[in-house]
């Protein structure tokens, strides 16, 4: 284990600098002090004292980590808030939106969008869970989701 005192010593002359460009980074006081915090008790594990440049260098990339999972995040939750919008109509007008949107998937290309549509919307899974089944990673399902909601979006605009 590394020696308290080093840790204390390197927290002391360190963190104010850290923390700035973690706020600069993130624009967030909560997230920046988790990232400093997660910086210094990682290098507590590893057993490992290092400079001002590993520190910074470490802050920055887990900084760049946190923005690139809020947005990944971000991104999601906004097709959830599209899946979730109701509108009432009558049972002819669903039934025809329906066939419609069938016919749309059926057309879906590359072929993969048409599976994940399916294993997303009919099977209820999730993007891990699709992303574990197909071999590929969230942000690949997200990107394939999105392309075959924009190809239904047009399929659906065309045919009305």
């Amino acid at each position: 284990m590394i020696d308290k005192e080093a840790l204390e010593t390197l927290f002391r002359s360190h963190y104010r600098e850290m923390y700035r460009l973690a706020m600069t980074l993130l624009h967030d006081e909560a997230e920046s002090k988790d990232v400093v915090a997660d910086v210094f008790a990682r290098m507590a594990e590893a057993d490992r004292t290092e400079g001002a440049s590993y520190l910074l260098a470490a802050v920055r990339n887990r900084c760049l980590n946190q923005l690139r999972n809020r947005s990944i995040q971000q991104r999601i939750q906004r097709f959830y808030l599209l899946e979730q919008e109701v509108e009432t109509k009558s049972a002819e007008q669903l039934c025809e939106e329906s066939r419609l949107l069938e016919q749309g998937i059926g057309q879906l290309e590359p072929p993969m969008c048409e599976q994940v549509i399916r294993l997303h919307f009919e099977q209820g899974m999730t993007f891990r869970e699709i992303a574990l089944q197909l071999g590929t990673s969230e942000t690949t399902v997200y990107k394939y989701l999105r392309r075959a909601m924009h190809q239904l979006r047009q399929h659906l605009n065309n045919e009305s």
